[in-house]
């Protein structure tokens, strides 16, 4: 088992994740009856799509032995209705210096293929963007 959802009234959940006991409120967003207090639900698979190309061109980066430490991401959500969905994920990345032309194209591949990427919805419009210092 990777987690343990409560439902804690409100429109308001917790979340552990079992093997390091951290956790995670989310929160129904304001357009949707919530306090938008914290993520929502679709803030967080929008934000995993980030985290995810991010901590994958941290791996290739290591065996490329360069660093990309302070690299950021800006996520931006786009909701659909009828039915209600994400339609669309940006995710502009920041990298932290210049590296070669050949390190760059591998580090951008890498991003566009993290396993969050590969497992949402093909309708999901996609745009991802890469800015280098």
């Amino acid at each position: 088992m990777t987690s343990k959802v409560i439902y804690l009234g409100d429109l308001r959940t917790e979340s552990e994740h079992l093997q390091s006991g951290s956790k995670m409120i989310t929160d129904a967003p304001v357009d949707n009856h919530g306090k938008g207090e914290a993520f929502s639900p679709t803030d967080t698979v929008a934000n995993a799509l980030a985290t995810c190309m991010l901590t994958v061109m941290g791996i290739k980066a290591e065996s490329l032995e360069i660093d990309i430490k302070g690299a950021s991401a800006k996520v931006t959500k786009t909701m659909a209705s009828e039915p209600r969905r994400i339609s669309r994920i940006d995710v502009a990345i920041l990298m932290p210096a210049t590296y070669s032309e050949k390190q760059t194209k591998i580090l951008e591949k890498t991003a566009k293929t993290c396993p969050v990427l590969e497992s949402l919805h093909p309708e999901i419009e996609k745009n991802i963007s890469f800015r280098y210092s």
